[in-house]
């Protein structure tokens, strides 16, 4: 059950007045009703008027809201991270609904109820605490191995299991850095069965440890979400290789190997101009930063079909993190719990991971003589298993053919949602 079910199921046991969702909201609809303050900003008309330009939110999503008059006397009661009780009015601006407001005031948090207000994953804790270990216990390679429990303990543990991971655009609620990176962890499983020359556990430990920096790059996990000091001076992707080289220091992890992962870290926004000191340049950094961005992308097309009418397409409002329109199908309301994916049982370090459902592509000769490498570290178990299991496609000695002329460089713009 998420926060939004859990808070109407705490009304209705204790007597309290239901409160009004914003994913219930629709046009023309008179308002009264609390909501947490996340953005409050005194702006100007074209003519120079200030007015109030609130963003409201609770446990189901936010709104945009607007109080045109005597903002100088509302911005002290609407500070972010208040409750306030707002008279508003929906309205349509600019393709979406936002609250025309009349009145506000603000209240105290004691009598309300915080599942009402405050956007939780909707996977369980202990849940993705065990999935995690199930991870880890699944890396082959004891060094790295040794690397991710020394990062993922005590508060470090703690806080990556409800930090959020991002500010607005994606996952950004108590648990959704875990979520996220949980997420990514099932997608590298799929990808590296699938391209059997990955070194599975680098990218499983760059995967794991890519966005581990956001436990001290936002505060939270309670909302407002915003930048800790630290954070907005460095940035999450100096802060994860400090706290990777910090820990390679107390196991002493091979150099080499510390700057693989390093680059993992560095390289996973994808381009320079999204924050990324280097491009990707191995096959490991190249995956991790695709299905990084697949992921946050797919998480804010999820929120809009849980906005939308289920069984039937139509039209979102332009979408500027992604700038273009999306024609999705909503999602069924059954369909609208994240899916809770049951973590594997808890192995013995170095214990080889469950063969992918997924079947692999026939191996060629040179990836089969690689699988035969005693202790591999390009190979874990698992995949040097199935390698052997399947015949030879007999591609293994082709050659690629020399393009006459030189690719054009792709000058395609992804937009990162980091």
């Amino acid at each position: 059950m998420n926060s939004f079910d859990t808070g109407r199921t705490a009304q209705l046991e204790t007597g309290q007045e239901p409160h009004v969702f914003v994913r219930q909201v629709q046009e023309g609809q008179q308002i009264n009703a609390v909501f947490l303050v996340s953005r409050s900003m005194v702006a100007e008309t074209r003519s120079g008027k200030p007015y109030l330009a609130l963003t409201l939110m609770d446990s189901s999503g936010a709104i945009e809201a607007r109080l045109w008059d005597r903002a100088e006397f509302f911005a002290p009661q609407a500070r972010e991270g208040a409750f306030v009780r707002v008279s508003a009015t929906v309205e349509q601006f600019g393709g979406q609904l936002q609250f025309k407001l009349a009145n506000l005031k603000a209240v105290d948090e004691a009598g309300l109820n915080p599942a009402d207000f405050f956007p939780t994953s909707e996977r369980n804790g202990a849940d993705m605490a065990a999935e995690l270990q199930a991870h880890i216990a699944g890396v082959q390679s004891a060094e790295l191995r040794a690397l991710l429990e020394s990062i993922f303990s005590g508060d470090t543990l703690a806080r990556f299991l409800t930090a959020p991971a991002a500010k607005r655009m994606h996952h950004a609620y108590q648990g959704g850095l875990a979520e996220h990176t949980l997420s990514m962890a099932r997608l590298a499983l799929a990808v590296a069965a699938n391209y059997p020359a990955l070194n599975a556990d680098l990218l499983m430990t760059g995967v794991l440890l890519h966005d581990i920096a956001k436990t001290e790059e936002f505060t939270g996990p309670r909302p407002p979400i915003d930048y800790t000091d630290r954070g907005r001076l460095l940035g999450h992707l100096v802060m994860g290789v400090a706290m990777l080289h910090q820990a390679a220091i107390q196991i002493k992890l091979p150099q080499e190997l510390e700057d693989q992962v390093a680059h993992l870290i560095l390289s996973h926004h994808g381009q320079l101009e999204f924050g990324s000191p280097v491009l990707p340049m191995t096959a490991e950094a190249l995956v991790l930063h695709h299905i990084d961005d697949l992921d946050a992308k797919m998480n804010v097309v999820a929120g809009l079909q849980a906005e939308m009418p289920p069984d039937s397409y139509q039209w979102s409002a332009y979408q500027k993190p992604l700038e273009r329109f999306l024609y999705l199908q909503g999602a069924a309301p059954k369909e609208r719990r994240a899916p809770t994916a049951t973590a594997a049982p808890s192995q013995p370090a170095g214990a080889a991971r469950a063969l992918p459902s997924c079947p692999l592509p026939a191996p060629t000769r040179r990836l089969r003589r690689l699988g035969r490498l005693p202790g591999s570290p390009r190979l874990p178990e698992y995949l040097r298993q199935r390698l052997h299991r399947q015949p030879d496609s007999g591609h293994g000695n082709r050659t690629a053919k020399k393009k006459s002329q030189p690719e054009k460089q792709d000058d395609s713009r992804q937009l990162g949602l980091f």
